[in-house]
């Protein structure tokens, strides 16, 4: 080597005639699912090869597998829907929707806003979708957050919440009677289904949960197990439901109990399927009729369509809110809160979390102030009595 070059060398590495001089390492891409890059941005790299795994920490046993399957198989109606639309939407767009990327997430979420739906039904839909991911691969919702943000400061409409109209007592008996008029199978399980969902307050996918060996049917009152609800996580409950005689809870139950037990029907789903011919719906029967997730649990949506039906037929009329299912959970709030139970009796009864404004600012309220009128104070305008004076 020259010595006018000696100077230029800074550093080196000594080896045997014939041997590889060892690469130097290449610099690894620091890019994930998550990764977002506005245009110019370089790639973020990193010398530093990182932890090494292996196959035992990525995959699962098998065990643990089939758990997973059967937990992920039991999704809600609701999950289901917003996953449904949301695949549907990533196949026209070519993307992947399971596990989705960040920038995906977020691409549908501002598509959301694009359609003009309400706030909270975009932050429903995108919770259930981001859920629905994989453990460990669930998108970062905090873009999504300030685009849905800046969509609430512009768009007041999108604030609006529609409230189901409440199914009070008045309504709710029509109903019942109108649903037994015939006196047959299907209208003996509707009206004992109001009933309970009216005393019990619960929620449409609560009373569909419910299993035979759940309720406790005694002369003078329903006794319900409850293992969990929305509130009361892992935390079972006991809940009494005294009859009356409006309701005839006890009978429209019992009726419709007996009914399942004369086809030999003692355990499983509470409420189900009833076929045209009468008779209740088997799991061999669903299934020649085309398997569901829920077997012969009934659907949230099949409640919902026999309240609008029963509604109809029994010729009421709403105030322009939506009939629906939770018209029952709403129906009996009201009648308690009109009648003078306290905050903390409606907590109570609708096992809703202790402070919830939800069942005096949504039900009580507005049913006290809808013939309320301040205006009343003031005299009516009479011109002719004027004159006169």
């Amino acid at each position: 080597m020259s010595e006018a070059h000696a100077d230029e060398i800074v550093d080196a590495e000594i080896v045997e005639d014939g041997e590889m001089v060892p690469a130097a390492p290449t610099a690894r891409l620091l890019v994930d699912m998550h990764t977002m890059l506005m245009p110019g941005e370089a790639i973020p790299t990193s010398d530093d090869p990182g932890t090494r795994y292996t196959e035992r920490d990525v995959y699962f046993d098998e065990e643990t597998a089939q758990a997973i399957r059967e937990a992920e198989a039991e999704g809600s109606p609701q999950r289901e829907t917003a996953m449904r639309l949301f695949e549907a939407w990533c196949a026209k767009q070519g993307q992947v929707a399971k596990p989705c990327t960040t920038k995906t997430y977020t691409d549908y979420g501002y598509h959301l806003m694009t359609r003009g739906l309400k706030v909270t039904t975009i932050r429903h839909y995108m919770s259930l979708i981001r859920t629905s991911m994989p453990a460990g691969k669930q998108p970062d919702p905090s873009l999504y957050l300030r685009l849905l943000a800046h969509y609430r400061k512009k768009n007041k409409r999108a604030l609006r919440r529609k409230e189901a109209f409440p199914i009070t007592l008045s309504y709710l008996v029509p109903m019942m009677k109108k649903a037994e008029a015939d006196d047959r199978p299907i209208g003996w399980r509707d009206s004992a289904m109001f009933a309970f969902g009216y005393r019990f307050l619960g929620r449409s996918i609560e009373d569909v949960d419910l299993d035979l060996e759940d309720v406790k049917i005694l002369d003078d009152r329903v006794l319900v197990w409850l293992a969990e609800d929305k509130t009361h996580k892992d935390q079972d409950q006991t809940i009494p439901l005294l009859d009356r005689p409006d309701l005839d809870l006890v009978f429209r139950m019992r009726r419709w109990v007996n009914y399942l037990a004369e086809q030999g029907i003692t355990t499983g789903p509470l409420f189900r399927e009833v076929l045209r011919s009468g008779k209740v719906a088997t799991p061999e029967t669903r299934a020649r009729k085309g398997a569901t997730k829920r077997g012969v649990y009934l659907r949230p949506q099949t409640v919902n369509e026999r309240v609008k039906l029963w509604f109809a037929a029994a010729g009421l009329k709403s105030d322009g809110r939506p009939v629906s299912s939770h018209g029952l959970r709403a129906g009996g709030a009201t009648d308690l809160g009109v009648s003078g139970a306290t905050d903390e009796e409606l907590w109570e009864a609708g096992r809703w979390k202790k402070g919830s404004p939800i069942p005096r600012e949504r039900y009580v309220r507005p049913a006290k102030d809808a013939n309320r009128d301040l205006f009343e104070k003031v005299p009516v305008y009479d011109p002719e009595a004027q004159t006169q004076e």
